[in-house]
């Protein structure tokens, strides 16, 4: 199984920007589709946005579009979530991992948090 650390995290104002990284471990992300995910208190986790394998195919949540873009490179085996024009409602635990569709597979990893101040 593959195992993620995200990584990047932090305490932002709103309007501002942070990017995102995720790395496997154990195994890598080869020929997977990956997710980002996240995780607000007392909210369920929710899909944020996918990239293909080949990075050609993205697919983002409504709430995110426009604003953040997800991208990854093979050759160091990361996944990157860039985050701009930061909303106090985009305060979660931001998790990868590996998906098919939108539909996430095991295990989730470490997350990382970010919290966006009004």
């Amino acid at each position: 199984q593959v195992q993620s650390v995200a990584s990047g995290g932090g305490l932002v104002q709103a309007g501002g920007s942070l990017r995102l990284s995720c790395a496997a471990s154990g195994r890598t992300f080869s020929g997977r589709a990956t997710g980002w995910f996240r995780q607000a208190p007392a909210k369920e986790r929710e899909f944020v946005a996918t990239i293909s394998w080949s990075g050609e195919t993205t697919n983002y949540a409504d709430s995110v579009k426009g604003r953040f873009t997800i991208s990854r490179d093979n050759a160091k085996n990361t996944v990157n979530l860039q985050m701009n024009n930061l909303k106090p409602e985009d305060t979660a635990v931001y998790y990868c991992v590996p998906v098919f569709g939108k539909v996430p597979l095991g295990p989730w990893g470490q997350g990382t948090q970010v919290t966006v101040s009004s």
